[in-house]
């Protein structure tokens, strides 16, 4: 019993390491967003953190799966989008090098079968 208990103990520690490793990059660009969020568009920083965590969520279930999500268009309609950035979904791209722009979030959209765009800042809530 005692053996099993360390066993799982050690598994634990390690697997908890490798967790606050990631765990520290992604609070690095939470508050990179959030602080680009007030400076920007003028939110709050309480209301930043909470649109900064929700675009790394977003961002995090995009690689993995097709998401279901809502964002602020420009004209402030709000618009409902199912999108992924899963590499066996995604079709083969033109080699085409654009200037990276980071107050996008660039995903495929999954029901138009085509690339798409949204301001960060927009984001409403994942579904």
């Amino acid at each position: 019993m005692l053996k099993n208990y360390r066993k799982n103990n050690l598994f634990n520690h390690t697997k908890r390491k490798k967790y606050e490793k990631i765990m520290k990059y992604d609070r690095r660009k939470i508050m990179q967003l959030a602080w680009q969020f007030v400076k920007r568009n003028g939110y709050t920083l309480r209301e930043a953190l909470q649109v900064a965590w929700c675009n790394i969520k977003l961002l995090s279930e995009l690689e993995r799966r097709i998401v279901h999500f809502y964002f602020q268009k420009v004209d402030g309609s709000p618009r409902e989008a199912f999108g992924t950035l899963m590499k066996t979904l995604l079709p083969p791209t033109s080699g085409d090098e654009r200037k990276r722009n980071d107050t996008v979030q660039v995903y495929y959209d999954t029901e138009r079968q085509e690339y798409r765009c949204f301001k960060k800042a927009n984001l409403l809530r994942m579904a």
